[in-house]
C-alpha cells in the first residue's frame, strides 16, 4: 500500500511541475479571439480537478511569469484575468511590481496590464 501511497505523490508532483509548461503551451495555442481566459477556464482546459484548481493555475502562472521576465519575454500570464472583471488578480500585478515590470504605483497598474497584454499580443 505504501508503495501505490508512494507512486501517487510522485504523480502528482511531475503533474504539478509540468503545469506551467502545459498551461504556456495553452495559453499560445488560443486563437487571438479567444483570449484572454478566466482562471476557471485555464484550470478547465488543463482538466485540473478540486480542490485548489484556481490556486494552482495562479502558481503556474507566477511561474511562467518569473521565467518570462527572465528571457525578457512579454509576461504570458496577461492573459489570464478574473472572471470579475477583464483584469488579472491582484497577485498577478504584485509579482509584476516586484520582478520590476510593472510600476509600484498601484493607480498605473492598468495602463501597465493593457500595454503588456498589447505587447504579448503583438509577439504571440
Amino acid at each position: 500500500m505504501a508503495t501505490d501511497d508512494t507512486a501517487m505523490e510522485r504523480k502528482s508532483v511531475t503533474e504539478e511541475s509540468e503545469l506551467p509548461s502545459r498551461l504556456r503551451d495553452l495559453l499560445m495555442d488560443l486563437p487571438d479571439a479567444a483570449v484572454p481566459i478566466t482562471y476557471q477556464q485555464a484550470a478547465e482546459a488543463l482538466g485540473l480537478t478540486p480542490p485548489g484548481t484556481i490556486q494552482r493555475v495562479a502558481l503556474a502562472l507566477e511561474a511562467l511569469m518569473h521565467e518570462d521576465v527572465a528571457a525578457g519575454r512579454p509576461l504570458i500570464a496577461a492573459l489570464v484575468v478574473s472572471r470579475r472583471g477583464d483584469l488579472p488578480r491582484q497577485g498577478f500585478f504584485e509579482l509584476a511590481v516586484a520582478l520590476g515590470r510593472f510600476p509600484a504605483t498601484p493607480a498605473r497598474h492598468e495602463a501597465a496590464y493593457r500595454q503588456e497584454l498589447e505587447r504579448l499580443m503583438a509577439e504571440r
